[in-house]
Parts: C-alpha cells; structure tokens; sequence
C-alpha cells in the first residue's frame, strides 16, 4: 500500500513516545541477549524476538 498524499502530521505526544522507544530499545536488546546466552529460555528467546521485532519497526519507521 502506498503512501498517501497528503499524511495527516503524526501529534508531538506521539513522536516523543517513539523518540524514547527507539532510544531504550537498543539497551534492551542488548541485556536480554546477554541474559540469553547467559541462561537460555524459551521465553528469553521469544522475548528477544519480539524486542528486535519492535528495532526494526521503530527504526524502519513502519508506524
């Protein structure tokens, strides 16, 4: 789907709630991926996923 024409500016409550993800979320992928090889679980694991799943959402700026 492509972009439209004219977006809708995104509101300053939003943007500053993605500018602090995108700085935490780094961090946090990188503890839960020592903790991971430190103690693998399952639930370590699929933590790990869905915290690289969000990177590159917010990074990739898909929402």
């Amino acid at each position: 789907m492509g972009k439209r024409m004219f977006p809708k500016p995104a509101p300053i409550w939003w943007k500053k709630c993605r500018t602090t993800c995108q700085t935490l979320i780094i961090p946090f992928c990188c503890f839960q991926g020592v903790r991971l090889i430190l103690l693998p679980t399952t639930f370590d694991v699929l933590l790990l996923g869905i915290l690289i799943g969000v990177a590159c959402v917010l990074y990739f700026e898909w929402i």
